[in-house]
């Protein structure tokens, strides 16, 4: 997400990083890379003009100018101004002690009856009853997914599959809802492959009849521009109370979020972030501004630990580490914790300094390897996996290398790095849930994922991203640790 965006804008702003002092001349140089990156990002041209403009009375005023450390105070001036043009976005739902109606719209293949499930679930996650409306009526795929997705969320659906009439249906489950002791209903309104007459007056009718309490609009940050564009017809026909931005994990380039609220006036409430039933996130322009900084998210990140993290057994792993033990099961375990946040490079990205790492990573299979470190866990006797260094000899890697599908030098590197990981742990038995998962990203940049991170370790912290010629030579490093695996394999 953003990740083109992110290294266009470090790449504006390390050009003016060790100058003294900023000057106009090499002001305006930064500032012109600043606005190109944006407009490669898809971002509107007049909210890109209006932004420069912002940044560059700002930055070229005095107190930049003579500022101690001018890159620095740029770079809080781009992270304000990103924040204003993003927000402020209001995340409440408004929801009333009765039956409180959210109509979803929005274009077909934008993930629109998707999120009504993921909506759905997040609400009933704060205590409310929920009922999802299968009012798609002209696709009738639309109700079997909506079905689906109520069934395994355990969500009420509302359908008809003979209904013609998609006020009127709207208007028996309302009707249904007050009856049942339901609070929230969620609409899922019909899509069409483009803005149409028929396809806004429909979307007129169940406004004006049913007066839902919030309107959202749902787009796919793929598509651009064109997200803005049918942001702005859907809200000039029904004054939409927010925008839910969806497939922001793919390859969206981010010029759609950075642009819709600036257009339209709408804020983004809420923003997908993959294909899972969970993944669904409170939009803050701050935090979003953060990662497009390359800052991270670490507020997002701890919200996402406290609700995907098994607190019983952190409890139980943090008392086994101030009693100083830490064995193979205890790593098995924390790999297992740490895959709950999702893939290793997306939780990367939401810590600071961590970007070049999260790049290196990103056209990698870092779960096959994690599966490979289990494995070979799986194929140790209980006393092995206690204490791997002073039990594990040539005949027992053997063995185990051929129950995981390994090579015996896989064994090997895993047990001659397992008793210093074990002794940092060990050391940060004091430490939160967070810091200690930052302390198994040190641990797999020193090569316990992957032998060719050790030129990514020397970066993390310096803020710096790796340059083409860093990432060919792992390309290079990783390629050449495979084949001699292969080799080990075949032997």
């Amino acid at each position: 997400m953003f990740e083109s965006l992110q290294e266009s804008l470090s790449s504006a702003i390390r050009t003016l990083r060790g100058r003294g002092k900023l000057t106009e001349a090499n002001m305006q140089e930064g500032l012109a890379l600043v606005q190109r990156a944006l407009l490669e990002a898809d971002v509107s041209i007049s909210v890109v003009k209006q932004f420069v403009a912002e940044v560059s009375r700002q930055a070229l005023g005095e107190k930049v100018l003579k500022s101690l450390d001018p890159t620095k105070h740029l770079i809080g001036i781009v992270y304000n101004e990103l924040v204003k043009l993003m927000g402020p976005v209001d995340h409440s739902l408004h929801l009333k002690g009765d039956v409180s109606v959210l109509m979803l719209c929005g274009l077909q293949g934008s993930g629109k009856t998707t999120t009504c499930g993921k909506l759905g679930r997040l609400i009933q996650q704060r205590g409310r009853q929920v009922m999802l409306v299968a009012a798609d009526l002209q696709r009738p795929a639309a109700i079997d997914q909506l079905q689906v997705l109520g069934g395994q969320l355990g969500l009420k659906v509302f359908a008809d599959p003979t209904a013609t009439d998609p006020v009127a249906l709207c208007q028996a489950a309302v009707r249904q809802a007050k009856q049942g002791g339901v609070s929230v209903v969620i609409l899922d309104t019909a899509g069409r492959l483009h803005i149409d007459a028929e396809l806004m007056e429909q979307l007129r009718q169940i406004d004006r009849r049913l007066a839902p309490d919030q309107v959202y609009l749902v787009v796919d940050a793929m598509t651009g521009q064109d997200a803005v564009n049918s942001a702005k017809a859907f809200n000039d026909a029904l004054e939409l109370d927010g925008v839910i931005m969806t497939k922001l994990d793919g390859d969206a380039r981010g010029g759609a979020a950075l642009s819709v609220k600036a257009v339209t006036g709408v804020p983004i409430k809420f923003i997908g972030t993959g294909e899972h039933l969970d993944a669904l996130e409170e939009f803050h322009p701050d935090r979003m501004a953060g990662r497009i900084l390359g800052m991270g998210d670490v507020l997002t990140l701890v919200e996402q630990a406290k609700q995907k993290l098994d607190a019983e057994e952190l409890r139980k792993q943090e008392e086994k580490l101030r009693e100083g033990e830490f064995t193979l099961d205890d790593f098995k375990k924390m790999l297992s914790q740490t895959k709950r946040l999702g893939p290793l490079n997306k939780i990367l990205s939401f810590l600071p300094g961590f970007g070049g790492l999260a790049e290196m990573f990103g056209d990698k299979d870092v779960e096959s390897d994690m599966r490979r470190l289990v494995g070979i866990i799986d194929s140790m006797t209980p006393e092995e996996r206690r204490n791997p260094s002073a039990v594990i000899d040539q005949s027992r890697r053997r063995r185990i290398a051929a129950g995981a599908g390994v090579a015996p030098h896989d064994v090997s590197e895993l047990v001659k790095q397992f008793e210093p990981m074990a002794d940092m742990m060990r050391r940060m038995a004091s430490l939160g849930p967070i810091e200690r998962m930052r302390a198994m990203q040190q641990l797999s940049q020193g090569g316990l994922l992957d032998p060719g991170a050790r030129l990514a370790k020397q970066k993390i912290g310096t803020g710096k991203r790796l340059t083409s010629a860093e990432k060919a030579k792992l390309r290079k490093q990783r390629e050449k640790e495979e084949r001699r695996r292969r080799r080990e394999q075949r032997k």
